[in-house]
């Protein structure tokens, strides 16, 4: 809850230093002023104990400040590839997913953009999921992707309801991009034995993701088997839930047959 905290921050800093001046007269009484000064960012920060770079940067009243608070030129570089070192063993067993947000990479508050960097393996699975708070503007820069996009409900194919629900697939090569719509279910899949990267632009600091799969299946079992229509027996849903990635995952079996690639 950040923004709790920095209105919390500003009320007690505001409140710290505030002191009753006797500067008025009314006749023979003196009565007291109170005048309020705004307290320097370093003295919130100290009053709180510390704050994240990415809090200070939030709490800076100016772009001046913020400048003031990234005085290194190396402040303004994200290198993907030391930061997917850096998470290395954190990531899916299909590739890898390198985020810049407004955490990461705190030179982004402000900007309202962040970026990822895919890294999917031969037959690499980026599992359904939906950035809950940004557009995504996907390009392949080597390889390929196969993309899959659910709009919301009442989308269908031709527009009919009887034809089903439209799904936008489409193979994506070096130097082709997709949009994927905010709060819209997608995925990519890398069809080949060789690897695939891709660039993701968002028009958000903090974009996030969730993992369609992963959350569904955490709902207590009997909305599990509610939603899946008695597919799933009760019986199986836990061993179910350990199951399902949360991240980039190995992918359809005919790629994995023709990659000669063992299934987990």
């Amino acid at each position: 809850m950040l923004f709790n905290s920095v209105i919390a921050t500003a009320i007690l800093a505001s409140s710290a230093f505030a002191a009753p001046q006797f500067s008025r007269r009314n006749g023979n009484s003196t009565k007291p002023v109170t005048t309020t000064s705004i307290a320097p960012l370093a003295s919130i920060t100290a009053a709180v104990g510390g704050l994240s770079l990415t809090a200070q940067l939030f709490l800076a009243d100016t772009a001046v400040d913020r400048f003031a608070l990234l005085p290194k030129d190396s402040d303004f570089v994200f290198d993907f590839i030391a930061e997917g070192a850096a998470t290395k063993g954190k990531v899916g067993k299909g590739g890898d997913l390198v985020t810049a947000n407004r955490k990461t990479f705190p030179a982004l508050v402000g900007t309202s953009a962040g970026m990822a960097v895919g890294f999917l393996g031969p037959c690499g699975f980026n599992t359904p999921h939906v950035h809950p708070r940004s557009v995504e503007l996907q390009i392949v820069t080597e390889g390929t992707l196969v993309t899959e996009m659910l709009p919301e409900n009442g989308v269908f194919n031709n527009n009919l309801a009887a034809n089903g629900r439209r799904v936008i697939t489409n193979t994506l090569t070096a130097n082709q991009m997709t949009p994927f719509y905010q709060g819209s279910v997608h995925t990519q899949f890398n069809p080949d034995c060789v690897p695939a990267t891709f660039v993701a632009a968002f028009t958000s600091e903090d974009f996030g993701a969730g993992q369609v799969a992963d959350e569904l299946i955490n709902f207590s079992s009997d909305v599990v088997i509610a939603a899946f229509g008695q597919a799933i027996d009760g019986a199986d849903v836990d061993n179910f839930k350990k199951s399902i990635p949360t991240s980039i995952a190995l992918g359809v079996e005919q790629c994995l047959q023709k990659c000669g690639i063992a299934k987990r």
